[in-house]
C-alpha cells in the first residue's frame, strides 16, 4: 500500500492510515522436494516423524499436512499447551502428537526428554544454541553442518553437511544395509564352521578316521570361506529394508532365530559331509585319501550353495538373482577354482593329500550337498 506524504508528515502517528492497497505478498519456506518422499520412507520403516517449530499453528499444520506426516488422529500442540499440562498428561499423549508449533528451546528438552520416557529411540534435530541441551539429551543428536553453531554440532553425534532431512532416513537406510550384511557375515561362517566342527565330532564318536586334515580345514577357512564371506559384506540391500520394523536397540545380534538357523544349517553340512565319507570309504575299499577328498569337496561345495541362501532370512535365498552381487559370483567362482587345482594339479596333491574324482563321485558329491540346501 501506498501514499504520497509530505516530509513533515513522516513519522506520524497518522502515517499509515489512509493508505491505497496495492497487492498481498505472502512468504513460505517450503518442504524439500526429496522431504515428501524422506517422510514416507520414515513411516513404512517404523519411524515417526514430528515437526517441532517455531511457526504459527495453522502453518505448522499445513506443512505437516503436505508432508503427509498427519493422520485423522493426529494431535498439534503449541508450547503454551504444553505448558498448561502436567507432566503426566503431557507424557500420555506425547504419542498422539505429530505436530509441536510456537515452542521454544526449553519445550523441545521437555518433548526430547517425553518420548524417551515412552521407551522411544529419539533422534533430535537442532542448529541453534539453544538447541544443544535438546540435542544432547536426544540418543542421536543432529546437528546441521550449514546453518548449524558450533556449540550445536559439538552436542551433537551427527551432523548434516547438506542441512537435508533427507539424508538422516539416507543413513538409516545405509546402517540397516550394513548390519544386515553384518548378520549375512556371521550367519555363513558360524554355520560353515559349526558344520565342520560337527562334522569331526560325529566321525569321532563313530569311531571313523578324520574325514578332514588340518590343512584342509586351514584351506577351507582361508579361501573358500574367506572370499564368499568378504563378497557377503558388500551385498546389495534386499527390496524392503525399509518396510521393516526397527529393531530394538538391545535386540542380540542372533536373534530373530539366527542363532537356530547357523546351528542346524551346520547340522545338515555336517551330516551330508560325514555321509559322503562314510560311503566313499565304503564303495572305494577303504581308500582313505579318496573319502577324504570326497568328504571335503562336499563341506566345500555345500558352503558355497549355502553363501547364496545367505543373501536373505526369508525363505527365498536360492530364488535370487544370483548376478545382483557379481563380487559374491566372482569369489564363488575363484574359490571353485582353487578347490579343484587343490584336487587335479599334481603339485598340489601331495600337499592336501587330495585325489582326482571321477563324474559319479561328483555326483554323488553335489546330490549330498545340495540335499542340504533343500531340505
Amino acid at each position: 500500500a501506498y501514499k504520497k506524504v509530505s516530509m513533515a508528515e513522516i513519522g506520524g502517528k497518522n502515517i499509515e492510515q489512509g493508505l491505497t492497497f496495492l497487492g498481498m505478498m505472502g512468504m513460505i519456506d517450503p518442504p524439500r522436494p526429496e522431504a515428501i518422499g524422506a517422510v514416507q520412507k520414515c513411516l513404512s520403516s517404523g519411524i515417526r516423524p514430528v515437526m517441532i517449530t517455531g511457526d504459527h499453528k495453522a502453518t505448522a499444520w499445513a506443512v505437516a499436512r503436505e508432508l503427509s506426516m498427519i493422520t485423522k488422529d493426529s494431535r498439534i500442540l503449541t508450547g503454551r499447551e504444553i505448558d498448561d499440562m502436567s507432566e503426566t498428561e503431557f507424557v500420555n499423549c506425547i504419542d498422539d502428537v505429530a505436530v509441536f508449533a510456537r515452542v521454544t528451546p526449553r519445550h523441545k528438552l521437555k518433548i526430547v526428554k517425553a518420548l524417551k520416557k515412552k521407551n522411544h529411540v529419539v533422534a533430535m534435530t537442532g542448529d541453534g544454541v539453544n538447541d544443544a541441551p535438546a540435542v544432547k539429551e536426544a540418543d542421536i543428536g543432529v546437528s546441521m553442518g550449514i546453518d548449524g553453531t558450533d556449540v550445536t554440532k559439538e552436542a551433537s553425534s551427527m551432523i548434516l553437511m547438506d542441512d537435508n532431512f533427507a539424508s538422516i532416513v539416507a543413513a538409516v537406510e545405509e546402517g540397516r544395509i550394513i548390519y544386515d550384511n553384518i548378520r549375512k557375515f556371521i550367519r555363513y561362517l558360524l554355520s560353515c564352521n559349526t558344520g565342520e566342527v560337527l562334522t569331526m565330532i560325529w566321525t569321532t564318536i563313530l569311531g571313523l578316521p578324520l574325514p578332514l586334515l588340518p590343512i584342509q580345514i586351514l584351506w577351507m577357512n582361508l579361501v573358500t570361506d574367506g572370499l564368499p564371506a568378504m563378497a557377503l559384506g558388500i551385498d546389495p540391500p534386499e527390496r524392503d529394508v525399509m518396510d521393516k520394523r526397527p529393531r530394538a536397540k538391545n535386540e542380540s545380534i542372533f536373534s530373530r532365530r539366527l542363532g537356530q538357523m547357523i546351528l542346524w544349517r551346520g547340522f545338515l553340512i555336517s551330516i551330508a559331509t560325514v555321509t559322503t565319507f562314510m560311503l566313499t570309504n565304503a564303495f572305494s575299499d577303504g581308500n582313505l585319501i579318496m573319502a577324504r577328498t570326497a568328504a571335503f569337496s562336499t563341506l566345500v561345495l555345500a558352503q558355497l550353495i549355502f553363501v547364496f541362501e545367505c543373501r536373505t532370512e526369508e525363505n527365498r535365498g536360492l530364488g535370487q538373482n544370483p548376478f545382483s552381487n557379481l563380487y559374491l559370483v566372482f569369489a564363488v567362482t575363484v574359490s571353485v577354482a582353487m578347490h579343484l587345482a587343490v584336487i587335479y594339479v599334481p603339485f598340489f596333491q601331495p600337499i592336501f593329500q587330495t585325489t582326482p574324482l571321477d563324474a559319479r563321485m561328483w555326483m554323488m558329491i553335489s546330490a549330498l550337498a545340495g540335499l542340504s540346501a533343500i531340505f
